[in-house]
C-alpha cells in the first residue's frame, strides 16, 4: 500500500511536468533503494529511460534471488537452534526434576553424573527469570550499541572475522559492489557517482564506509584500482579486475565477469558453512539429551541394585 500511494503521487507529479526521478526522490525516498533513483535520473539524462528499468530489473532479480538463497539457507539451522534452547529450559525446569524427586525420595548414593544433572537443574529452576532477564538486558544492549557509529563500525569489522561467517560477509560485499558498480555504469553514471552510490549498496557498515571514502580518492584525480589497493577492504581478485577493466576501458563488461563469479562463491560458502554448521547443532542436541538419558538411568540402575 505505500509503494501504490507513491506511485499515485510520482504519477501526479509527472503530469504536471516533474521529472521521473526527482519524483520518486523526494516521494519514495525513504525505502526505495539509492540505485533505483540514480539509474532513473541517469536514464533520463542519456534518453534511455527503458533501458534504465530493464537494467535495474535484472539487478534487482539478481539480488533478491541471493539474498533470498542466503536467508532460506539460514533459516533452519537459526530454528533449530532456538528450538533447542527452548527444549532444554522445558527439560532442565519441568521434566529433569520430576525424576530427581524419586532419587531424593530413595535416600541413595547418586552418581556423578546425576549430582551434576541434579546441580545444572537446580540453576536452571532458581534463576530462570535471571537468565532471561540478563538475555533482554544484553539483547537490548546490543541494540543500543549497534545503533552507534562506532558500534555500528566495531560490530561490522568483527563480522569479518568470524570464523566461517567472515568468508562469507567478504565475500557478499564483494558481489554487491561489483553488481552495483556494473548496473550504475552500465546507466550511464560517472565512476564518482557509480562509486559513491554502490557503497550505500553494501551491508557491512565497514566496508561500505571505506568504498564511500574512495570516491575523495577519485576526485583527486587517483586510479580506482591503486585506491581500492590501498584502502584493502575488498578482495584482491576484485581488485586486480577493476584494474584490468580501467586498462582495457571495459569497465562494465569486467565487473559483471567478476560479479558472477563472486555470486558463485559466495552460494558455495554458504552451503559450506550450512553442511559444517546443521551436524554441529545436531551433535550438541545428541549429546546432551545422552548426557540426561545416562544420569538418570545411572541412577535408577544405582536404586535398582541397592534394593
Amino acid at each position: 500500500k505505500s509503494l501504490q500511494l507513491v506511485l499515485k503521487e510520482v504519477a501526479s507529479d509527472v503530469e504536471t511536468g516533474r521529472s521521473l526521478s526527482a519524483s520518486f526522490e523526494e516521494r519514495g525516498g525513504d525505502f526505495l533503494p539509492p540505485t533505483f533513483v540514480e539509474t532513473i535520473r541517469a536514464g533520463e539524462e542519456s534518453g534511455n529511460i527503458d533501458k534504465a528499468f530493464a537494467t535495474m530489473h535484472e539487478h534487482f532479480d539478481k539480488q533478491v534471488k541471493m539474498s533470498t538463497r542466503v536467508k532460506s539457507a539460514f533459516a533452519y539451522p537459526a530454528f533449530v537452534f532456538v528450538v533447542a534452547i527452548v527444549v532444554v529450559a522445558v527439560l532442565m525446569v519441568k521434566v529433569v526434576p520430576t525424576f530427581l524427586t524419586i532419587f531424593d525420595e530413595a535416600d541413595a548414593e547418586l552418581p556423578l553424573p546425576t549430582k551434576m544433572l541434579i546441580a545444572m537443574s537446580n540453576f536452571f529452576r532458581d534463576n530462570i527469570l535471571l537468565l532471561i532477564g540478563i538475555a533482554a538486558v544484553l539483547t537490548i544492549a546490543y541494540k543500543i550499541y549497534g545503533n552507534t557509529e562506532s558500534g555500528r563500525m566495531n560490530l561490522a569489522k568483527l563480522s569479518m572475522k568470524i570464523p566461517i561467517l567472515g568468508e562469507i560477509v567478504n565475500l557478499g560485499a564483494a558481489s554487491q559492489f561489483a553488481n552495483s558498480m556494473a548496473t550504475m555504469l552500465g546507466s550511464g553514471l560517472p565512476m564518482t557517482r557509480a562509486l559513491s552510490i554502490t557503497a550505500k549498496t553494501i551491508d557491512n557498515y565497514f566496508i561500505s564506509t571505506e568504498v564511500g571514502k574512495l570516491t575523495a580518492k577519485l576526485e583527486e584525480g587517483h586510479a580506482l584500482c591503486p585506491s581500492m589497493r590501498e584502502a584493502d577492504i575488498l578482495p584482491d581478485i576484485l581488485v586486480d579486475m577493476v584494474g584490468v577493466g580501467e586498462e582495457t576501458g571495459e569497465m562494465e563488461g569486467t565487473l559483471k565477469t567478476i560479479a558472477g563469479y563472486y555470486d558463485s562463491e559466495l552460494e558455495m560458502a554458504i552451503n559450506a558453512a550450512m553442511e559444517k554448521l546443521e551436524p554441529a547443532i545436531l551433535v550438541f542436541l545428541a549429546g546432551f539429551a545422552g548426557f540426561i538419558v545416562v544420569a538418570i538411568y545411572m541412577a535408577m540402575f544405582g536404586m535398582y541394585a541397592a534394593m
